[in-house]
């Protein structure tokens, strides 16, 4: 994430200078000696990317690039520095090992402790065992490979994991395992580094395209797939050593620098919403590449690039980088949601406070100056009591005692919610063909009235509700997908085809009932669409040729701007009599909105409405436990019915007799 720094204590200025100093020399951002502010620059524009674009991504949908340009301008300047020393018959890989620790972990130690001190007294038992877990990976730098397991349907949101920025520096670390040994080995050859260099890039860059689309969370988090980023820089420095001599015109340097500004502005606005990091990823790298080429004998690196202002944010570029995430994120937790934009400018300004602050009272003292065994010592102390720490908070499941007995049980709660759902049988992710639903899924017993239910996976999470109160009155059939609505021609081509396959087995079923359930709101804008009711009808005209009886539509179901157990926790630690049967506060009002549009539209359409809000819902608030008890909670997370919850529903339509 961080390259080497580029300067030490000299004042950023526009002209190249040479730096005498030799720890200076052995950091400096070029690898004759000659310091690079521009360098630096293009850290500060990176960093500032990134930022934007998790402080205002709407405004900056490209800033994410910032970090494939790290990447770039980390393989060019460490690779320069081991050729150099290599060469010069000073490397060893001690000294590399030492340098990289006395430059990672001094802001990463300070970050680590800091999120898990804070996170102690804000965090449900759930969240804080993540962040233990989150902060043992990231001081072994593998954050990578621990959000890579997370990943799925019903992982938490980005904004609730406040170290999860450090994948990035667990790719570059994981590199710098084996690049040192690799680069040591071939430089026994005239040509060996480059053609190192070659293969492993090339290798790399054709498995980042071979798994962007059919496996886009491996191609996101493996390094495997993200080392020909680092191959890009490594690739400069190599070429670099050959070409010191001759001097660059100034019409390729000028050429260069705006192509490669152009490309990484480009970047950095627009979002092409295409797989990641893929081909689209050569844009901001490659831009990154030229603008290091150009370098100084450029307008812009002379002017631009090496701009006070700008050199001073790329020297703080990594503790800001360390800082500003977490900041984020436990706003984002405190608030539910995303923070306002006075807020988040507060907090990027504190970031940047904190990064210099860092930089200069932590960062700079350990990494400078003398006592280097009492320094390592310490660093690897403190790394392994804050790894204990981690690991052992997650093995604790988040330290639930750190609450008062009455609501420990609310803190801790725990739901299995894929089991009795029968998730990635009857209940597909999007991962899985359009036809996979297994063989069981389909109830075709004539004795009793058949009943397919048919929508996403808050369809799936009624299922077992259902099988519940009905499984033994009825034959019960479950078609459920992540993402997809119960609607014909409504969603991705996965969902398309999914669909089309559904109507085709019910077709076949014959059912006397098929309930549609689904988060309506997330298919159109407030399901106001007049394309999605005219699918809807479609759907609901098939569902009756196919041979379908009655058509139920089930209205959505009540959304939380959190998880309700942690809105129940903070509720109750101001309530004096415990956890309130209702809330009224938190609820997305876009769900409102869809169950009054979806009744009224499907009024003198051949289907059945059920209003789930309604059912949930008083002026009071919405219902958060059933009469079974208060650990009986309606949902577990923002909206996904408990099998509780499901039955309780279930029970209602019984009694209606909206299911026979």
């Amino acid at each position: 994430m961080d390259g080497e720094a580029s300067k030490r204590d000299a004042a950023p200025r526009s002209e190249p200078a040479r730096v005498d100093n030799p720890e200076a020399q052995a950091i400096a951002a070029r690898h004759d000696g000659v310091y690079r502010g521009d360098i630096d620059g293009l850290r500060a524009i990176a960093v500032l990317a990134v930022v934007a674009f998790h402080a205002f991504p709407s405004s900056v949908p490209g800033g994410f690039v910032g970090v494939d340009v790290f990447f770039v301008i980390s393989g060019y300047l460490i690779s320069g520095l081991i050729r150099k020393r290599i060469v010069e018959g000073r490397f060893t890989f001690a000294d590399f090992y030492v340098r990289r620790a006395k430059r990672i972990l001094p802001a990463l130690l300070l970050v680590l402790a800091a999120c898990y001190v804070f996170g102690w007294s804000t965090l449900l038992p759930g969240a804080f065992a993540k962040l233990g877990k989150h902060t043992a990976a990231g001081i072994a730098f593998i954050s990578n490979f621990a959000l890579w397991s997370e990943a799925g349907y019903f992982d938490t949101s980005a904004m609730s994991k406040p170290l999860l920025h450090l994948w990035s520096l667990g790719i570059e670390e994981q590199f710098y395992l084996i690049w040192p040994l690799a680069l040591w080995w071939a430089s026994r050859w005239r040509r060996g580094a480059l053609v190192m260099v070659l293969a492993i890039g090339t290798v790399s860059f054709a498995i980042n395209l071979a798994t962007v689309e059919s496996a886009a969370v491996a191609a996101f988090y493996s390094p495997v797939s993200r080392f020909w980023e680092l191959q890009l820089g490594c690739l400069m420095a190599v070429l670099a050593e050959n070409t010191q001599t001759k001097a660059m015109s100034r019409v390729v340097a000028e050429a260069l620098s705006i192509a490669g500004a152009f490309a990484l502005i480009f970047a950095i606005i627009f979002d092409e919403q295409v797989g990641y990091p893929g081909r689209w990823a050569l844009l901001p790298t490659g831009g990154a590449c030229m603008l290091i080429a150009s370098g100084s004998q450029s307008w812009l690196g002379r002017h631009v690039l090496s701009n006070r202002l700008l050199v001073g944010i790329g020297l703080v570029s990594y503790p800001l980088y360390l800082w500003h995430w977490p900041l984020l994120s436990f706003a984002s937790i405190s608030a539910f949601g995303t923070p306002s934009v006075g807020v988040r400018v507060g907090l990027v300004l504190a970031s940047i406070a904190l990064a210099v602050a860092t930089y200069f009272f932590v960062e700079k003292p350990i990494r400078f100056g003398t006592r280097l065994r009492h320094k390592i010592a310490a660093l690897a102390a403190v790394s392994l009591v804050l790894a204990t720490v981690g690991v052992a908070t997650f093995l604790a499941g988040g330290v639930p005692s750190r609450f008062p007995a009455n609501i420990r049980a609310l803190a801790d709660f725990k739901y299995e919610d894929k089991t009795d759902a029968r998730y990635a049988n009857c209940w597909l992710d999007d991962y899985q063909p359009f036809d996979a639903f297994a063989q069981d899924c389909t109830d075709l017993s004539s004795a009793r009235p058949r009943v397919v239910v048919w929508g996403d996976s808050h369809a799936a999470r009624f299922y077992p509700g259902l099988a519940a109160v009905l499984g033994d009155t009825v034959a019960l059939s479950q078609f459920t997908r992540s993402g997809c609505p119960p609607v014909v021609d409504l969603g991705n081509e996965l969902c398309h085809r999914t669909n089309a396959w559904v109507v085709s087995q019910i077709a076949l079923i014959r059912p006397d009932t098929v309930v549609l359930f689904a988060y309506w709101p997330r298919y159109t804008r407030n399901w106001a669409s007049d394309d999605a009711k005219r699918h809807l009808f479609a759907t609901i005209d098939a569902l009756h040729a196919a041979g379908t009886r009655k058509v139920l539509v089930m209205g959505p179901a009540p959304q939380w701007k959190a998880e309700l157990p942690e809105l129940l926790y903070r509720a109750s630690s101001r309530n004096p009599h415990g956890v309130p049967d209702r809330l009224a506060t938190d609820l997305d009002p876009r769900v409102a909105t869809a169950d009054t549009e979806l009744r009224h539209d499907l009024e003198g359409r051949d289907a059945a409405y059920f209003s789930v809000r309604n059912f949930l819902c008083t002026e009071e608030g919405c219902l958060t436990h059933t009469p079974e008890g208060v650990m009986s909670l309606t949902t577990y997370d923002y909206g996904h019915l408990t099998t509780a919850g499901a039955a309780f529903i279930t029970r209602e339509i019984a009694a209606e007799q909206m299911v026979p």
